[in-house]
């Protein structure tokens, strides 16, 4: 049996005996006033009455501890309410409710202070266990105001009658009787009120009951600050939850590789980008050492580990070449940086490692685009504004090659003879680069060139001519100081005509170049040239002929051609004839 009920029935058993002997000495009273007057008799009966008085003063006493204790009873229950949930409006309305069927009141009220000192209602219950109507809301702000300033409970069993509030507006017009008050408590703090009435009966409340109350009230207080503590926690971990989820992903969404690792060098973390960069699984990472998993990263990387572990400070912009799966090789840059507790002491370090290999690819491309092209033109083309789809545009084609070089290569090893090529073939791209030419292609030991393109240059005739008087120039300086035998010179044709200019072949293998008659024509005209010989098209001369010297040839057949062609050999520019 439940300690209450057990409680419940020894009081019940108690009461009843004393119930029994008052009636009992009611009956033996009864008899002895019926006895014929006598000191005996009246001693007895004294001593009778005597015995009735104390025996209704502890059925009293009785009665006053079974209020208490149905009090503390009710006080248990409303306590385990209170504390078998943190969802405050719930629970205080549910406590509440127990509270006015154990007081009889007939609303009850908790209020709670906010960040103003306003008092502000969190719950109004009334008998019938229901939300009071905005319209029934009428309190005595002077009872509470009181409780509020001197923080100690009020009970007045007939406020119109009590001389404390005699005269205060709030209990006249809203006609308040029994009232009782009591102050929420936390820590010495006051952080709010709990406030009963009775509009209607008078003297309900008894000291019991305020007693009673204020337990509530001290249980309430607890419980409302647990259920702010839950309330905060939440929201905390709401926020927290927010930005983990932010931080995953932001993590999993990096195009730079990342990874944790503990001071045993035990990866804690790595994001899918670490495992696409390091050709391995990311998930499968976690939990493994450094070493074993990464064995490749972790051999180049251990100095530089030591030395933050010594040192404590965090290691930017190491770049290294890997060789990882497949035999790939990968140019990586990596920062690494220590990762502290909140006591300062080294937990591990963070490893932002970013894949090179790309951009060093574009770089090597952009250094070779620079020898096919000016840098002056590279600054100032915009590659959205290039068509790659192909377009006509009037272009001056320029085909240098180097004449001899066939039977030269037969008397030379692979080194020698490739070192040879390269130097006339560099004389002729530094010429062609000067006049802010475009390098089309490399054939072998001949070198094709076009100008006008992808930037329109109103004097393209002429800077083509001034190329191809640089890399004469240029080859006479040359042979200045090369062995006899590797004196090679060039042969030269250029033309002026309307091209297509575009990308050619397929996607695993492009070139933007020119295609065309007029590149046709240019490349016929370097066929029929002589060693040292720049020949020109009788269009182009008409373009050029106020800027160049020039010796009219007889007319050339040229090979894919029905009509001969009118060609000239530039001799000179006409500044360097007058200067002579």
């Amino acid at each position: 049996m439940r300690k209450g009920a057990t409680e419940s029935s020894t009081f019940t058993h108690i009461s009843s005996q004393i119930v029994r002997s008052l009636a009992h000495i009611q009956t033996m009273q009864a008899v002895v006033e019926g006895l014929p007057p006598g000191m005996a008799g009246q001693q007895l009966q004294s001593v009778l009455a005597q015995i009735q008085q104390e025996c209704t003063g502890i059925r009293k006493s009785i009665d006053d501890l079974e209020d208490e204790r149905q009090s503390f009873h009710a006080l248990v229950t409303t306590g385990r309410i209170i504390n078998s949930s943190l969802e405050r409006g719930r629970v205080m309305e549910t406590a509440m409710d127990t509270i006015i069927d154990l007081t009889g009141a007939e609303r009850g009220f908790l209020m709670l202070r906010e960040d103003d000192g306003r008092l502000r209602i969190q719950v109004a219950r009334d008998w019938e266990r229901a939300t009071v109507d905005n319209n029934e809301l009428a309190v005595s702000q002077t009872v509470i105001n009181r409780v509020v300033g001197e923080g100690m409970p009020i009970l007045t069993t007939n406020a119109q009658e009590d001389p404390r509030f005699s005269g205060q507006d709030s209990i006249m017009s809203f006609a308040l009787r029994s009232i009782m008050c009591v102050p929420l408590l936390l820590k010495q703090k006051l952080i709010g009120v709990i406030y009963v009435d009775n509009r209607i009966r008078e003297n309900i409340f008894t000291p019991i009951d305020l007693n009673a109350l204020q337990a509530f009230a001290n249980m309430a207080a607890v419980a409302i600050e647990n259920a702010r503590l839950f309330n905060s926690l939440r929201q905390m971990l709401d926020e927290v939850t927010k930005l983990k989820n932010l931080m995953d992903s932001v993590f999993q969404s990096m195009t730079a590789g990342l990874l944790t690792i503990d001071s045993d060098t035990i990866i804690l973390l790595a994001n899918p980008a670490a495992g696409s960069i390091l050709q391995c699984d990311h998930d499968s990472l976690a939990g493994k050492d450094l070493v074993s998993a990464l064995p490749v990263l972790s051999a180049r990387i251990s100095p530089y580990l030591q030395k933050i572990f010594r040192e404590k400070n965090a290691l930017t912009g190491l770049e290294m070449q890997l060789t990882l799966n497949e035999g790939r090789e990968q140019f990586l840059r990596l920062s690494i940086s220590p990762l502290f507790s909140q006591d300062h002491e080294l937990q591990g370090m963070a490893l932002l490692i970013e894949d090179e290999t790309e951009t060093r690819r574009l770089q090597a491309q952009r250094r070779l685009f620079e020898r096919m092209v000016a840098p002056a033109v590279i600054n100032q083309i915009d590659p959205d504004a290039l068509n790659l789809a192909g377009r006509r545009v009037v272009l001056t084609t320029l085909f240098a090659d180097v004449r001899g070089f066939t039977s030269f290569s037969e008397s030379n090893r692979p080194k020698h003879l490739f070192a040879v090529l390269n130097a006339h073939l560099r004389i002729a791209v530094d010429a062609i680069l000067r006049e802010e030419g475009t390098i089309d292609k490399f054939q072998g030991d001949a070198i094709m060139a076009w100008f006008n393109a992808p930037l329109a240059q109103a004097d393209h005739p002429l800077r083509a001519v001034r190329a191809a008087l640089g890399i004469m120039h240029g080859l006479y300086a040359y042979h200045q100081t090369a062995h006899v035998q590797e004196r090679l010179m060039m042969g030269i044709g250029i033309h002026t005509g309307e091209a297509a200019l575009g990308l050619v072949g397929t996607e695993k293998r492009m070139e933007y170049t020119a295609i065309g008659d007029s590149v046709n024509i240019a490349k016929r005209l370097q066929e029929n040239a002589l060693p040292g010989q720049i020949l020109i098209s009788d269009r182009l001369y008409r373009l050029v002929k106020e800027e160049v010297t020039v010796k009219r040839l007889a007319t050339a057949q040229l090979k894919g051609k029905q009509h001969p062609v009118d060609v000239y050999e530039v001799v000179g520019l006409e500044t360097d004839a007058e200067e002579k």
